[in-house]
């Protein structure tokens, strides 16, 4: 799934996207702690894996391994 970042606190690490169809998303830190990623910013397009019951469990910034 794909989305835009719509807040991102960088001290919980932690926020929320709109993913395509305006549907929000909320992500915590675990999720954000897997990407391997240090920062996020508003209006960044990002890539979500989710597990089977639609917890996000990567955040990922498409093009970037």
């Amino acid at each position: 799934m794909q989305g835009t970042i719509a807040n991102f606190d960088p001290e919980t690490r932690s926020g929320s996207l709109l993913l395509d169809d305006g549907t929000p998303l909320a992500f915590g830190a675990d999720a954000f702690n897997r990407s391997g990623l240090r920062l996020l910013r508003l209006g960044q397009r990002v890539t979500v894996e989710s597990d089977a019951t639609g917890v996000v469990w990567r955040v990922l910034i498409p093009g970037v391994a």
